[in-house]
């Protein structure tokens, strides 16, 4: 809060009026009334004046400041007292006082003395920004609000407003007494008044008084200005200050919901019929009758008043928002007055509209226009999504739309004395055609344009890249299909069962190829992206539960509306099998018709094929985030994932026994991660959505052209769901044995290394898939599964983590003790042990020897020559496997 003893002058306290201030000395913009000092251009009979700085008292105490005096190269003095004021007193000079505080007796003094006054940080600006020191006719202690015009209303204590205005000066503000589309902010107290709503008319942000006394504690900050926006929206006006709400005719969860939005926004909520409520929001689609008789003081408004508000981020004027009865008169002479059928009714239609504009005018500065009474000639209604009747485009006008949206439709379709089948089924197709791109122009007209355009009231709803996500290019297919319906129109219209239908489409299959893939694609990245803001941004939320109420929506959402695109095409495709149907033999078109369906198949399967690769390739990108650490090379066009797999690995390789391993399959290659032991930070995109950090941790990615067996191994009591793979990596000279056990059940283990390795078969170009697995028993290559979640298995694991980590920080080895206790266990054990007999084993002979050449992999960890004798022991007992 700004400090109590900043006094006002006389001067400035004469200068109030009313609720606000006029300073007849400044009258243009801060930057106008701000002069720079020069000594040029000066007559030469005139004396030239050069500017001196005068640093008092505590000023000329901070280093910082006479560093910038002398970077400013300004003459600079000393003064402790008001005692030495008149010998500072020259005709050279032009003095300039730099003080710390504006409250001293030494500063009242100055500013009583007419002199110019400045605070240290317009010093150190300067400095910084390269620039000669201001000029100013009132004191100027910091620029935090250079450039800014303030308003003033709903102050009732002067002394208040006084201390308001003089803060602002302080900071190189500027007043203006009547509230116009020079301010750039109003300061209000109450969210009542003309200059309130004209505020709110114009988009002029409205501030709380608090936001002049925050920034005035932050004047000494370098670079801070009050127009930040993340420091000015901190102490905006919310919609519903001062308005205690209520709600009727709404469900429990509709009405739950608007009473959290009411909190957000600052407002308070209160039951229906509780006399503190300033405000009545009534459900009018459900409301015929209010319970009780309204107070004078209490608005009873409709709906749209509230998300208007939300919207614009203001509070809306209440006049055009209030809820009329149906069988008030009024309505019922405004309902008569729209449904004459004389043919005079246009032109009395015109004078009621023109009437009720000017009443609007006269009434209200509201800026949100409130839902009117479409006409019956110009709109959509929710019958004409379905009926051929209403095909005329929406005249609604949000901003510049494709130049096709705007062009209106020609008359009426002429029906021809005789209509045939086929002519029935061209008529549907046009019908369905032409309330298609109904449907497209609303999206287009009703919701991008506006949340496009420029200059918003309260800012931008949705950040162009969002808007980009949920549109997609709509604007591009609707310009083709209205092609497409202008052509039929004009078949129709000139109707001739000769006339070609096929040839429509022909002519346009490739633009819709062009156009339709791009959106079907990411269909769903859209519809997520809808209810990921409208969770998120209650403005939003607002902007569309406004227009989804409108009868051009006809009662649907705009997730509703964008499937559309989706199911265009398949619809298109039956009627022109319909149409071919009723089409004779003899007829030209039937040949057409046939490539046009035929076309609009290819269409559907590029769009889908498309749609396939699109998802795969999004399902790489999520593996590729999720492993840190995972090879840049696994991004491919021309690979797919084909499953993951969740594991705990049973052998030292490829991580430590009890390890959790996932494995990803791709069509050519096995990518080999573990859980991460510590996860740190996130994430951030370009566009400041966080992701969660990755859980993996990449090993290796494994070409499939290097598994040579897949080893299933039998079930026992010791041994549960296990497999292995027999490895040879290329830089190695024999075999390495991987061994897991799964521990998601949802895929059972017999169709998992069927797919395992029908994959490495297609990879190696080998038809006989079922000769790459063998089935074995767990104590052939000693693999177990027992203990695995154990408290004392997971406390022995992480004692051996904790003692790796000790040995490897202490010793200058870097062997790993385990990697020495394992190659002494394979020597006593080779040496002690003969070879499994042929008898006790179900699988046919491995090669040891032979390899098939792969792609070789820097990311696949190379294994230490100490573990050959032990790859020779399990390569000998696996060469004469039956």
């Amino acid at each position: 809060m700004a400090d109590d003893s900043v006094l006002p002058s006389p001067t400035e306290i004469t200068s109030l009026a009313d609720t606000s201030v006029f300073d007849s000395k400044v009258t243009e913009t801060s930057k106008e009334n701000l002069c720079m000092v020069s000594t040029s251009n000066v007559d030469e009979e005139m004396p030239q004046v050069e500017a001196r700085v005068v640093v008092v008292q505590e000023a000329g105490k901070q280093e910082e400041l006479l560093k910038a005096l002398k970077e400013i190269k300004v003459p600079c003095v000393k003064m402790d007292s008001m005692e030495e004021f008149g010998s500072l007193d020259s005709p050279e000079f032009e003095n300039i006082f730099v003080v710390t505080d504006f409250q001293t007796s030494v500063f009242n003094d100055l500013y009583k003395a007419d002199c110019r006054i400045v605070g240290p940080p317009v010093i150190l600006n300067c400095a910084q920004m390269g620039e000669p020191l201001p000029f100013s006719c009132r004191p100027l202690y910091c620029t935090s609000m250079l450039n800014l015009v303030l308003c003033f209303t709903g102050f009732r204590k002067k002394e208040e407003l006084v201390k308001l205005v003089t803060l602002v000066h302080h900071m190189g503000g500027v007043i203006r007494k009547e509230c116009n589309s020079k301010v750039t902010h109003l300061v209000a107290n109450c969210t009542q008044g003309e200059k309130f709503r004209v505020a709110v008319s114009l988009g002029t942000p409205i501030m709380r008084p608090g936001w002049i006394y925050e920034a005035w504690e932050r004047r000494n900050e370098q670079c801070f200005c009050a127009a930040d926006d993340d420091f000015r929206n901190e102490f905006k006006v919310p919609p519903f200050q001062d308005c205690i709400l209520s709600f009727l005719g709404f469900s429990d969860e509709e009405k739950h919901s608007m009473e959290e939005m009411t909190e957000m926004q600052g407002g308070t909520y209160l039951p229906v019929g509780d006399e503190r409520c300033t405000h009545l929001i009534v459900d009018e689609n459900t409301v015929k009758e209010l319970p009780f008789e309204p107070s004078k003081k209490l608005f009873v408004v409709k709906q749209e008043w509230f998300w208007g508000s939300i919207q614009m981020d203001a509070r809306a004027g209440e006049t055009m928002y209030l809820y009329e009865k149906a069988n008030t008169p009024e309505l019922k002479k405004s309902v008569s007055l729209l449904s004459l059928s004389t043919p005079n009714s246009n032109r009395k239609r015109r004078r009621l509209k023109e009437s009720l504009a000017q009443l609007s005018r006269e009434t209200d500065l509201s800026p949100f226009p409130p839902r009117k009474r479409p006409s019956a000639e110009h709109s959509l209604s929710i019958g004409s999504l379905l009926d051929i009747s209403n095909t005329p485009d929406s005249s609604i006008h949000y901003g510049e739309t494709p130049k096709s949206c705007a062009k209106s439709s020609r008359s009426s379709t002429p029906v021809p004395p005789k209509q045939s089948a086929r002519w029935q089924v061209a008529k549907e197709l046009y019908q369905t055609e032409s309330n298609y791109v109904n449907i497209l122009a609303t999206i287009i007209q009703l919701f991008q344009v506006p949340l496009e355009e420029e200059g918003q009231r309260g800012g931008p709803i949705l950040a162009p890249e969002e808007i980009k996500t949920i549109f997609g290019s709509i604007p591009d297919i609707f310009d083709v299909h209205m092609k497409i319906k202008d052509d039929l129109e004009d078949l129709i219209a000139n109707w001739d069962e000769s006339r070609s239908i096929g040839d429509i489409f022909l002519k346009y299959s490739k633009d819709l190829v062009k156009t339709y893939p791009p959106f079907v694609n990411f269909f769903e990245m859209s519809k997520e992206m809808i209810i990921k803001c409208e969770k998120q941004k209650p403005r939003f939320h607002a902007f569309l539960k406004i227009n989804q109420a409108k009868p051009e929506c006809g009662r649907q959402s705009l997730v509703e509306l964008l499937i559309r695109p989706v199911q265009r095409l398949p619809s298109v495709a039956l009627l022109l099998n319909d149409l071919k149907k009723h089409t004779a033999d003899e007829n030209p078109d039937k040949s057409t018709l046939e490539k046009a369906i035929g076309s609009l198949k290819e269409v559907m399967t590029h769009i889908n094929e498309d749609k396939r690769k699109t998802e795969a390739q999004k399902q790489i990108f999520d593996v590729v985030y999720e492993v840190d650490g995972c090879p840049a090379n696994l991004l491919s066009s021309h690979r797919s994932l084909i499953q993951r797999v969740e594991t705990v690995s049973l052998g030292e390789h490829p991580c430590d026994r009890g390890e959790q391993v996932t494995l990803f399959l791709f069509n050519d290659c096995l990518e080999i991660a573990r859980k991460r032991h510590k996860v740190i930070g996130t994430f951030r995109s370009p566009h400041d959505r966080t992701r969660p950090p990755a859980s993996l941790k990449h090993i290796h990615l494994m070409p499939l052209s290097q598994i040579k067996k897949v080893l299933d191994i039998r079930e026992t009591e010791d041994c549960h769901n296990a497999f292995a793979l027999l490895v040879r990596p290329p830089t190695e000279q024999a075999n390495v044995l991987l061994s897991f056990q799964m521990t998601s059940e949802e895929l059972p283990k017999e169709s998992w290394l069927k797919m395992l390795c029908r994959h490495v078969a297609n990879t190696i170009c080998k038809a006989d898939a079922e000769n790459l697995m063998y089935v074995t028993d767990p104590e052939s290559f000693e693999v177990n599964t027992k203990d695995m979640d154990s408290t004392l298995s997971r406390a022995s694991r992480a004692i051996k983590k904790t003692s790796k980590k000790v040995t490897r920080a202490f010793s200058f080895s870097k062997t790993p003790k385990r990697a020495l206790r394992m190659a002494l266990s394979s020597s006593h054990s080779s040496e002690g042990r003969s070879p499994p007999s042929s008898g006790k084993l179900a699988v046919s002979r491995l090669s040891s020897t032979s390899s098939l050449a792969g792609i070789p992999s820097p990311s696949l960890v190379s294994l230490p020559s100490f573990f050959e004798r032990r790859s020779h022991t399990l390569s000998r007992s696996t060469t004469h496997l039956i």
